[in-house]
């Protein structure tokens, strides 16, 4: 049975796009989830990544259960930080906020996670994860307390990227953060993506179906999506068309 990074990896070979929904825990309504996992069922969503700024274990414990309860789409756990772990998820993106210089995002808190995860049933996916300027300030800007990369340098996130790949790391996630007011551009995404070999995930303000497939087209490899299918979960049909071409 292939592992979920081998998926990843073999996607991108293929140029198979994959899509995710992000369901945050902390803002989920149980009868708003249950529209969203049929949808998703329905709508063949890839993953579920699974995570928040403020969330704690037993609201992490209990959106993990009721979602695996409901439909069977793979959940990957998007930390906001090291005590957000659950052996309920599938997998874990092991995130080093690689654009930043805070010592605890990029090693500390994998320290203090790793005997744990070491012990765990979870899959780790080794991320390499990238601020992008996006216009306002998101709740990761301010709890990882660190300066995005400006949206108009693409070289400074071309040369991280990169960094990234050469220390081992297995993904690379350029998010623009939960809310973000301006999407990473499509400059950007081609930029990186020419630039490695691992698989590309990009994430917030993609608030349509026509974003969504522009970033795919510009060479993003799966797309996240959280805040819009939040407000409207009925976009889940036509994000997911729209990333895997349908």
């Amino acid at each position: 049975m292939s592992t979920i990074l081998t998926q990843l990896e073999q996607a991108k070979q293929n140029g198979e796009k994959k899509f995710v929904v992000l369901i945050d825990p902390d803002k989920v309504r149980l009868g708003n989830m249950d529209k969203v996992l049929q949808l998703a069922v329905e709508s063949k969503v890839d993953y579920f990544f699974i995570g928040g700024s403020l969330i704690v274990n037993n609201q992490l414990d209990e959106c993990l259960l009721a979602i695996k309860e409901r439909c069977p789409i793979p959940m990957i756990l998007f930390p906001g930080n090291s005590l957000q772990l659950s052996w309920k998820a599938d997998a874990i993106l092991f995130l080093s906020l690689i654009s930043g210089r805070n010592a605890d995002l990029l090693i500390g808190n994998h320290v203090i996670a790793a005997p744990y995860l070491r012990l765990s049933p979870l899959e780790i996916l080794p991320t390499g994860y990238m601020l992008i300027d996006g216009g306002a300030a998101t709740s990761v800007l301010y709890m990882s307390n660190t300066r995005p990369i400006p949206t108009h340098k693409d070289d400074i996130a071309v040369c991280t990227a990169m960094a990234g790949e050469m220390l081992g790391l297995r993904l690379l996630y350029m998010d623009a953060g939960s809310g973000a007011k301006t999407p990473i551009s499509e400059e950007i995404i081609e930029s990186v993506s020419g630039a490695v070999s691992v698989p590309l995930i990009v994430g917030g303000g993609i608030k349509t179906p026509e974003k969504a497939a522009a970033n795919v087209a510009a060479g993003a490899d799966i797309i996240v999506v959280g805040n819009a299918i939040e407000k409207d979960p009925g976009l889940v049909k036509e994000m997911a068309a729209a990333v895997h071409g349908d």
